[in-house]
């Protein structure tokens, strides 16, 4: 089993009339290997560090970066982690090698036995979720932008007004992973705990757009 420490929660909100404030959740996963999730911007590296060394962990002990997708608040801070590889949506490297995978294909990787990453294109084309196994809560996924945040299940134009590739394919992968979860650490808000009443509206979501 693995444990998920939220080091920031996300959030977004409007700041002027074409103006967002926005960063990204940054998660670490501790482990059989441990695992930063989203290294939020380029302005948050102290951060970061300081974050991680409250939990006995230095950049050289982080063995997988995984940024959900290639925007510039999920990946501002990955060269902080030169001895892990990293997986930025579809794309999986370690320095200039670089590993083919099939995400495209649907397929996940499997990083240890309680953590995985699954493709859930939507946001992105190539958008990834991880999913862990935890003893505390179940299985918890990190989603990227894949969910904004709860509020977005009931008011859908929150995650597709924060900009969508392809909004059919979002949501049935976010009606999927909450089947598959049962708590969500999205993109841009706190953690929240997977309802019953919450997969039943992101399934009528989805049957809506089939």
């Amino acid at each position: 089993m693995s444990e998920v420490i939220v080091l920031y929660e996300g959030y977004s909100a409007m700041s002027g009339a074409d103006q967002m404030s926005a960063n990204c959740s940054c998660t670490l996963i501790k482990g059989v290997n441990n695992i930063i999730v989203d290294t939020m911007t380029a302005w948050d590296s102290e951060k970061i560090l300081t974050a991680l060394e409250k939990h006995d962990v230095r950049p050289e002990n982080i063995n997988y970066v995984v940024s959900t997708h290639g925007h510039s608040d999920h990946i501002g801070n990955n060269n902080l982690f030169r001895m892990a590889k990293h997986i930025v949506g579809f794309s999986i490297s370690f320095q200039d090698q670089y590993f083919m995978h099939p995400f495209d294909k649907g397929e996940e990787f499997g990083i240890n036995s309680s953590v995985k990453v699954i493709p859930t294109p939507g946001h992105t084309l190539s958008d990834v979720t991880v999913l862990v196994k935890t003893k505390e809560n179940g299985i918890v996924a990190l989603t990227g932008d894949l969910f904004e945040k709860l509020e977005d299940i009931e008011k859908p134009s929150i995650w597709s007004e924060a900009g969508s590739e392809d909004p059919v394919q979002q949501m049935r992968n976010r009606s999927k992973v909450a089947d598959l979860a049962d708590w969500i650490v999205p993109g841009h808000g706190p953690k929240f705990q997977v309802t019953k009443e919450i997969r039943e509206s992101l399934r009528k979501h989805k049957g809506n757009c089939s």
